[in-house]
């Protein structure tokens, strides 16, 4: 029995039915040419045969007594994989459109807690021969960099899948104590208070460090102090959009693609990283899609943009997480002159990050924290204040690294790989980017009343960014790569 942490812990309690807190993926698989048997059976029987390597998705929730602590998760050998794995198949003719509405709609479900808190689901009857795959975990069990470790576990290097070593049998357990859950509750919140003391004097520092930068002697003041990144903090409240209100239980869902290469070298070109060029995209997207409902703030859009905290090499199933407000200058027209106002915007808001990172505490403990919070959360939603209250940003944009090499599941190759991510009240709006194979896999995810025509949006990344290199690369003959975007699977 492992006890939840207190930011695991969260995902549970910030779930309702308006906002489910699992995070899923979207993968597109090419069958190859003469391929046997139901890819669904073959899928899952890989599948089954490498449970063992990812634990969580053998244990489930159990609730403390009154639900005093965070909950545990407790092992549940008896697994209904009926329940975990299903299959649908889509009507003719099993278009794009289609498909993505199906990832919507099933994005909208929520994990059965009384069931381990993952589901994959098959779906064949595309128009061009493809099978997709849906495959959705809790966030309260993974975060990004946790997911990685089910990718390595669901997909192959080569066609022919890899022979898994079966699980050890386990020698006979001894009977286990349940643990007292007020002496648990106790322990962790005075391990709490003193990690914050312990840590104080360097918060404390870097706090500082933000209102007085440090300044070498003799030099002029008035050079280092427009270099403080203090100046970021009146992006603490966004400007009114339609993504900032009170959402439904209803989503819309839609995937593009953009070169990789492409993309670097629109970064290079404007002295920038790849996630500035991805911020930009995306920053352009939104002008042009509030521009036309006549909705574009004269102020900018401001992201939350997640950041790992986890090490390298760290493979625990938890979340170690935090993240930061950046400027997506919606207010500028000008493309290459809004890059590199991102770019400054991002610079600021990872040295306030890193300033503060110490402040945000990776776990907590207090009485009654899973009735509190989640009463808290449910009438945060019912009362229908996110529609009212400022917001600290408009919409989430995250970039996850992901795999360079080809993939294989149960014999067919991964064509593309889209993340289907959370929107929240107040942020109905998550755009999350995935590398693979030499292309970017955009997955846009939101409320369906907030964005109905989300299409429409994912169709402005595609032309803002043809925009945008446009204005910083030289133009050349077509290449195999050029019209990356409008080839890749599940663009229009």
């Amino acid at each position: 029995m492992t006890r939840l942490g207190g930011i695991d812990a969260n995902f549970l309690y910030l779930e309702t039915a308006e906002t489910p807190m699992h995070v899923a993926g979207f993968t597109l698989f090419d069958l190859p040419e003469g391929y046997t048997g139901s890819f669904h059976d073959n899928y899952r029987d890989m599948l089954v045969s490498r449970l063992h390597l990812v634990p969580i998705f053998s244990k489930k929730l159990s609730p403390t007594l009154l639900d005093i602590h965070h909950p545990s998760w407790v092992d549940a050998p008896d697994l209904d994989l009926s329940y975990h794995f299903r299959n649908i198949t889509l009507p003719a003719p099993g278009s794009m459109e289609q498909l993505e509405a199906v990832i919507a709609r099933l994005h909208s479900q929520q994990l059965d807690r009384n069931q381990p808190l993952w589901q994959f689901t098959t779906i064949d009857g595309i128009h061009n021969g493809q099978v997709a795959l849906y495959s959705k975990v809790h966030h309260a069990a993974v975060d990004g960099g946790a997911g990685m470790v089910i990718t390595n576990t669901m997909y192959d290097l080569t066609p022919e899948p890899r022979k898994v070593k079966p699980p050890a049998t386990p020698n006979q357990p001894a009977t286990a104590s349940r643990p007292d859950p007020i002496g648990d509750l106790v322990t962790s919140m005075v391990r709490f208070q003193l990690d914050m003391w312990r840590s104080a004097p360097e918060v404390l520092g870097n706090v500082a460090s933000m209102f007085f930068p440090k300044v070498p002697r003799g030099a002029p003041l008035s050079q280092y102090l427009p270099k403080s990144p203090i100046r970021e903090l009146p992006k603490l409240v966004a400007p009114k959009t339609p993504f900032n209100a009170t959402i439904t239980g209803d989503r819309s869902y839609a995937a593009r693609s953009l070169s990789l290469a492409e993309a670097k070298a629109v970064g290079k070109a404007t002295g920038g990283k790849l996630n500035d060029v991805v911020m930009a995209v995306c920053a352009g997207a939104l002008r042009r899609y509030l521009l036309g409902r006549g909705e574009l703030p004269q102020s900018e859009l401001i992201a939350f943009v997640p950041i790992s905290l986890r090490e390298l090499g760290n493979t625990d199933m938890n979340n170690q997480v935090s993240g930061m407000m950046c400027g997506l200058a919606t207010h500028i027209d000008d493309p290459v002159a809004r890059i590199k106002a991102i770019q400054a915007s991002s610079a600021d808001a990872k040295q306030v990050a890193a300033g503060i990172k110490d402040i945000v505490p990776q776990d907590y403990a207090f009485f009654g924290a899973p009735i509190l919070i989640r009463g808290l959360n449910e009438l945060y939603g019912k009362s229908g204040l996110a529609d009212i209250l400022p917001m600290s940003c408009n919409v989430c944009i995250s970039n996850v690294p992901g795999p360079n090499v080809p993939l294989y599941g149960a014999g067919a190759k991964v064509a593309a790989l889209y993340p289907v991510s959370i929107p929240t009240h107040g942020c109905a709006l998550n755009l999350t980017v995935q590398s693979y194979l030499g292309h970017l896999d955009f997955g846009l995810t939101a409320d369906q009343r907030a964005v109905p025509d989300i299409g429409r949006l994912a169709d402005f990344v595609i032309e803002e960014f043809a925009v945008l290199k446009a204005a910083v690369l030289p133009t050349k003959p077509p290449g195999p790569d050029a019209a990356a975007g409008a080839s890749r699977p599940a663009s229009p």
